[in-house]
């Protein structure tokens, strides 16, 4: 694996494309939009204190953290998702904070795939 990637482990998104370069290249485009709207998704329902829809927010962004090889935001993000259902909020927002600051981190080296 290239070692220049620390957030993200290509190998998930180019498995799944199967040698499709402007396949992985759609994704990631899409990958960056979505990056950007998960993050301001989930830094408003936190304020809002609107654990429902940060639930959904924190499921949906799992699912495409992990097309990236996200092992580790992915399960952070399944765990926000389960602590909001359960009604279990006291970590919360640091797990969200710790959440959207590796989404960041993770949109120079998904650029990189573009």
């Amino acid at each position: 694996m290239d070692n220049t990637f620390q957030h993200i482990d290509p190998s998930q998104i180019e498995s799944l494309a199967g040698g499709d370069t402007e396949f992985i290249k759609e994704m990631a485009e899409i990958f960056l939009e979505q990056i950007n709207e998960f993050v301001t998704n989930m830094s408003s329902y936190l304020q809002e204190k609107d654990w429902e829809k940060l639930a959904r927010e924190a499921h949906t962004a799992k699912s495409s953290a992990m097309t990236f090889g996200m092992e580790g935001t992915g399960t952070l993000l399944k765990n926000i998702q389960l602590e909001c259902e359960a009604g279990k909020l006291n970590d919360v927002p640091k797990m969200v904070e710790d959440a959207i600051s590796q989404l960041k981190a993770a949109t120079p080296e998904v650029k990189k795939l573009k």
